[in-house]
């Protein structure tokens, strides 16, 4: 069983997935949204192909930890995600995480346009391997 990570964004999700042994968060790929139901069957082929048992979705919330309207929006994607798969979705805070991504990028001296294809797959890496850490210190 692996874990997958989801950074959702209006037009791209950045997807990650976790190693069999549930420690460690690969980037897998950019997926350009095209419409819920295409989402939707992307998100399923991929949950089939990599053996995964959970989905971790990046969840926005404001810098005050309110919920505004993109993580509404995503909270209703991970709604339809459920109803879609018969495994569990989690929701995590997500807050940070892009900015996380842009300065594993400026360690690396990668430029920023460069970076800007792989900034969604890392930011969806960073959720999935903070929730990945969260969960082993349980």
């Amino acid at each position: 069983m692996r874990i997958l990570g989801l950074d959702v964004g209006d037009k791209k999700i950045g997807v990650s997935l976790s190693d069999p042994t549930l420690s460690i968060a690969q980037g897998l790929k950019l997926y350009r949204r095209a419409s819920l139901e295409e989402d939707i069957e992307e998100l399923k082929r991929i949950v089939q192909e990599h053996e995964v048992g959970e989905i971790v979705v990046g969840l926005p919330r404001n810098l005050n930890g309110t919920i505004g309207t993109r993580a509404q929006n995503v909270m209703g994607l991970a709604d339809r995600i459920r109803e879609s798969v018969a495994i569990p979705v989690t929701l995590w805070d997500e807050r940070f995480s892009t900015n996380e991504a842009h300065r594993v990028f400026d360690m690396a001296e990668v430029r920023h346009k460069k970076r800007k294809p792989y900034l969604d797959i890392m930011a969806s890496q960073i959720i999935l391997q903070g929730y990945l850490d969260a969960r082993s210190a349980r």
